[in-house]
């Protein structure tokens, strides 16, 4: 993310790579912390992938350094790039961990669960609509950050959905093992009734 960054708005601080991630939002879908930009720039300088072109310093504000893609930081950002459009990566999601022991919990806790799942990722969907409506996003950002808003709000919606589905099936009595294993985890009474 950086480094393409870099490369599209070169010469470019870390100041406006850091504000223009933060206006995409990659801290909830990319993994890329604010404050960890201006280490992976110096990182990226140090392997020969970035270039300084010039440090500022105005008035008692932190030097600011610009930075460009070297030739070495073109060939390894458009290698990276090829690598996440043509290939494919399961993504990382802890819920899955949790949901793998789902007969652990009772059944009305797993149901208040889920519907609380889709509760919080409805709120997640209402901030991404309001953005795309935006005059923040129709002035400032180009076609294709609005695009990536509708593909998280595609996967979100499908969530959701699912969420629904699951609870419904729990709730209506649905057996998750076959016939003499393991069974639902009823001897714990769900968060509600402690």
């Amino acid at each position: 993310m950086i480094l393409g960054l870099v490369q599209w708005m070169q010469p470019v601080h870390g100041y406006d790579v850091r504000r223009e991630l933060q206006s995409w939002q990659v801290e909830e879908w990319a993994n890329v912390a604010p404050g960890s930009i201006y280490h992976a720039l110096r990182k990226l300088a140090e392997d020969g992938l970035l270039e300084e072109v010039a440090t500022e310093q105005v008035g008692a504000r932190p030097a600011r350094t610009t930075y460009r893609v070297t030739d070495k930081g073109e060939l390894e950002f458009q290698e990276l790039l090829r690598r996440f459009w043509w290939g494919y990566q399961q993504p990382i999601d802890p819920f899955l961990a949790g949901f793998g022991f789902l007969p652990a919990l009772p059944r009305r806790e797993a149901v208040a669960a889920l519907r609380n799942r889709a509760r919080l990722l409805r709120a997640g969907v209402d901030n991404l609509r309001f953005s795309l409506g935006s005059e923040w996003m129709r002035q400032t950002k180009p076609a294709h950050v609005a695009w990536m808003f509708e593909l998280q709000i595609a996967r979100l919606e499908a969530e959701i959905a699912w969420c629904e589905r699951i609870a419904a099936r729990i709730e209506g009595g649905a057996e998750l093992f076959p016939e003499g294993m393991a069974r639902w985890n009823e001897a714990t009474p769900p968060f509600d009734e402690k």
